[in-house]
This record gives structure tokens, sequence and C-alpha cells, in this order.
């Protein structure tokens, strides 16, 4: 493996075409004969000669000399934008972002944008999950999760950025079609669409219909909010949604009412792993995170 010091000499050599100007122009005091020998050392490491004299004073590279001056050039001359950047903790690069996909849809695009006109050093990579899957956080599969939970565990950290409703949602067409504001007393007899896999929604629904003294003829169950809506859309039946916008859902075959009994609430969290120090892209996220 190549010496880092020796490059470093070849380096300035190189730039400055000359053993005493690279002396000179070294970020630390070295002598003109410390150069030199930086040099002669990488040549004899390599086994090839990396500068040919072209006057008294002046050295440049060789052909192949040329060829390791193009490899290494940019790694030196962006150390000091590097060492700026790390030490005032700007540090641009990838971030991975998991959400629910309604939380791609309705919260995080303007959180993006806001993002990117802060920092667009920084790009995101998206993946829509359908749950709150801590263990893609604690593996570092994901360096930011933003969705609800119950609880927040004690090796992770969370921000609230946003807060959902309950919301009834029945077909706006068909042989279960609504006029007007939907109800639970009114929904009674039309099949149900249910949560399958998160049992806290599914919780949330089965406690709501219970209230209403309604006992729900369950025809399908999906995973999220958005595959519900769709088949509420085709007229298949009703069910109960949580949902981020004031306005509530406003798709064409759907009709809509927030859910007064019980008030249900879901609070949004951004959630990252509990650490010595938060990750910088977490943090530029953060501070552009809605309600920040």
């Amino acid at each position: 493996m190549i010496n880092l010091q020796r490059l470093e000499g070849f380096y300035w050599v190189a730039k400055t075409e000359g053993y005493a100007r690279a002396a000179r122009a070294f970020p630390y005091p070295i002598t003109q004969p410390g150069v030199h020998q930086q040099v002669r050392r990488l040549e004899d490491e390599l086994g090839v000669k990396l500068f040919e004299r072209v006057g008294k004073d002046r050295v440049v590279p060789t052909a192949r000399g040329q060829v390791l001056f193009a490899c290494v050039a940019p790694f030196f001359e962006q150390l000091p934008t590097i060492e700026a950047r790390v030490k005032g903790g700007v540090v641009g690069g990838t971030l991975k972002l998991h959400a629910a996909g309604h939380l791609l849809r309705h919260l995080i695009p303007r959180w993006l944008r806001a993002l990117q006109d802060a920092r667009p050093d920084i790009t995101v990579a998206l993946t829509e999950a359908p749950s709150a899957e801590l263990s893609r956080l604690r593996s570092g599969e994901a360096d930011l999760l933003v969705d609800w939970l119950p609880e927040v565990p004690a090796d992770v950290e969370a921000r609230r950025v946003g807060t959902t409703e309950a919301w009834l949602v029945a077909p706006a067409q068909g042989p279960f079609a609504q006029k007007g504001a939907p109800t639970l007393a009114r929904l009674a007899q039309v099949p149900f669409i249910g949560y399958h896999a998160d049992r806290t929604l599914k919780g949330l629904q089965l406690e709501a219909l219970r209230q209403h003294d309604v006992t729900p003829r369950e025809a399908f169950s999906a995973d999220s909010s958005d595959v519900i809506l769709g088949f509420v859309a085709a007229g298949l039946g009703f069910s109960l949604v949580p949902w981020l916008t004031e306005e509530g859902p406003r798709l064409p075959g759907v009709v809509a009412r927030k859910l007064e009994r019980p008030a249900a609430t879901f609070p949004i969290y951004a959630l990252w792993r509990r650490s010595s120090g938060l990750h910088p892209l977490v943090e530029a996220a953060l501070a552009v995170a809605p309600g920040s």
C-alpha cells in the first residue's frame, strides 16, 4: 500500500513544479530535503520515475507521474473543505429514510423540499414501510424512521412531526353507497375493511365500533390505509383510517367524516437511534422537520 505521507510530498511537488516551492506550500513545516526524500521513496516503492527536470529549479511529472497526480489531486485539494465540514458538523451524503405510504405522500414531500433547499449536498433514499419496523432502524438499515408508535422504546430517540386523526370512510357508489356524511349506525350492515398486520390500528377500529354497538362483518383486510381506501372506493365496504391532513381523505368514490367518538389521534414521530451523538444527516433533516 502506498504511504500517504509520500503521496503528499509528490502532490505538492507536482502542483508547484519544484521541491523548494513544495516545501513552502506544505500545510506544516518541512524542509526541501524532506520533500525530496518523500518523492524518492515513493519512486522506489513504485519502481517508476515520477518527475523530470525541465529547468534549473523546475520539475514536471512524467507520463506516469501525470497519471498518479490525476488520481491524488482531487483528494488533497478537497482536504481543507472536508476538514471544515467535519469540524462544523456539515456533512453531506445519503440519508436513509423509511416511512409509511400515506406519510410519503402527504408529509414527506414538503419536508424533503425544505431539506433540499437547506442542504443540497444531502440526498435521500426513501423506502415505503408498511409498519414501524424498529429493527431496520436498530440495524442501521434506516437512519430515520417516520411513523407513529403507541410508545417510544428506550433505545430510540423521537420528535413529533405530525398528528393523524381517525376518519370514517364509506363508498360513494355501488350497492353500499352513502349519501352525505357516513355514520357508523347507517353502516352497521355494510362489510367492513380492517387492518391486517397493524394491531394498534386494528384495536382502534374495533374499539370505535364497540362504542357504537356495531359488530362488523369483516369482508377484507389490508396492511395500508391506501389499499383500504382503494377497496372503499371500489364499493367493497367501509372502514376507519387515520389521516394526516385536516380535510381528511379526498378520493373519488369515497365519502369521509372525522370520527368524533372516540376522538382518536395518532402522534407521528421522526425516530432515530439513540447514540453518543446525533447523526449529522439526521440532525440536518430534523432542523427543517415539520413543527421544528
